[in-house]
Order: C-alpha cells, then sequence, then structure tokens
C-alpha cells in the first residue's frame, strides 16, 4: 500500500473578503507543481461564502464537479434551467460534458461552507447534466452513506466517472471497513470533524490522506462525533 498524507496546515489559501477558498490542490491563485491532484481527482477546494455574496454566471466543460453543502443555504441556476435553493445536507452535482453556465449565491443569513470536487470524466462532449440529492445528517448516524456513484439510482448523484464518494458521521468511536475496487483505483479520506486513524495515520480535522496499490479493504478507526468524506477514483485513464 502506498499513501500520501494532506495536511490542513500545507493547504493553499484563497482570502478575498467574501470568500475563503482552503485549496489542497493548485487552483486560481495557489501553484503548487506537488499538488496538481491526487488520480482523476483534479481539485477539492474547502470553501467558506459570506452570506449575500457567491459565483456569478460562469462556464465549465468536461469536468464532473461536486459541491457538498456543509452548512448554511445556497442556491443554484443554470444554463438547463435549473433554479433552486440548497440547505445544509445538500449534494449536487454537474456532469458538464460539452458545457454548462451556472451561479451560485449564499441566500442565507449565515455562513456557507461546502466542499467543491473536481474529477476527471470518462468521456468527453457528453450532454451536461444538473443533478441534487439531500442527506440530512440525522439520517446518516453511524454508517456510510453513499452520495456519489458511477450508477444511476434514485438514493445518490451519479457522474460520469467510474467514481464513489461517501459520507461517514460517527457518533461514537467506531471501526469502519470500507470496501473498494482494488484495479486501478484510488481512496482519498478526508475528515470534516473529529479524529480518524487509517493505516496507522491519525488524520485530524480538514486532514486528508491519499491511498492507492492497497487490498480490497482499508480499516478507518474513528473517533467519537467524527464525520468525513471518502473518495474512490481511478488513479490514471
Amino acid at each position: 500500500m502506498r499513501t500520501h498524507f494532506f495536511s490542513a496546515a500545507d493547504r493553499g489559501l484563497k482570502d478575498i473578503g467574501w470568500l475563503k477558498s482552503h485549496l489542497t490542490f493548485s487552483f486560481g491563485p495557489y501553484a503548487n507543481p506537488e499538488r496538481n491532484g491526487f488520480g482523476l481527482l483534479r481539485v477539492f477546494n474547502d470553501d467558506y461564502v459570506a452570506p449575500g455574496n457567491g459565483f456569478g454566471l460562469h462556464a465549465h466543460a468536461n469536468m464532473e464537479i461536486i459541491s457538498v453543502l456543509l452548512a448554511g443555504t445556497m442556491n443554484h441556476k443554470d444554463s438547463l434551467g435549473y433554479s433552486e435553493v440548497i440547505p445544509a445536507g445538500g449534494v449536487q452535482i454537474m456532469s458538464a460534458g460539452s458545457g454548462i453556465r451556472h451561479e451560485e449565491y449564499n441566500v442565507g443569513d449565515d455562513e456557507v461552507n461546502f466542499l467543491q470536487i473536481w474529477i476527471e470524466p470518462k468521456l468527453q462532449n457528453v450532454t451536461p447534466r444538473y443533478q441534487r440529492r439531500q442527506f440530512p445528517e440525522e439520517k446518516r448516524a453511524n454508517r456510510l452513506t453513499t452520495i456519489v456513484s458511477n450508477e444511476e439510482g434514485t438514493a445518490h448523484c451519479w457522474i460520469n466517472q467510474n467514481a464513489k464518494l461517501s459520507l461517514g458521521y460517527y457518533v461514537e468511536p467506531q471501526a469502519v471497513d470500507y470496501q473498494f475496487a482494488q484495479a486501478n483505483k484510488m481512496l482519498y479520506v478526508f475528515v470534516m470533524s473529529g479524529e480518524v486513524v487509517v493505516e496507522g495515520h491519525q488524520l485530524a480535522r480538514r486532514d486528508a490522506l491519499g491511498l492507492w496499490e492497497s487490498s480490497d479493504q482499508v480499516r478507518l478507526e474513528c473517533a467519537a462525533d467524527t464525520r468525513f468524506l471518502l473518495i474512490e477514483a481511478p488513479i490514471n485513464h
């Protein structure tokens, strides 16, 4: 097994007042030649948006873009005709494909915190698509919940890549054995709160660990009141 530790303290920072982005990989003003993604996971931003502010209309193409809303309330409006308000617990995807334009703003009274995740697609120039699902925390206690998959379904979002995203929330200390496809796959573990020990590595709040060339099972030892995100995706094309 090979691993790479991504310390919360080593992330880049974009701070323009209304937006504070903690950047794990090179993005915008943060350029680190040693941090150009992990496998087909290209962007992982931990974003904080002040009330009344947000991202104006802009375009994306040929990228799988996932937003996991941890706190606050945001809107979403796009060139496909979708217009909705998303509370905390919401997960949205855009399979940008041949091109999509969208905007999103903090429309609540409190600061928004969301994870912005970009994964390279399996197929290029597909018909663009948007989808959203809700995953209230009280319904996810003490188990792993699939929020994004490459398979269609009514319980999660699905994207144009052989990838899987899962949220974990454990009220009590617990050991979790995660099964994943070994062939051409990596696992990225990101801790939102609490502590997780993964294969001997202790991860605190906002730390992450990448694993590859692993067996088909990884054990996560969670402390009480721990929240984390797992991303399983190809390590290369």
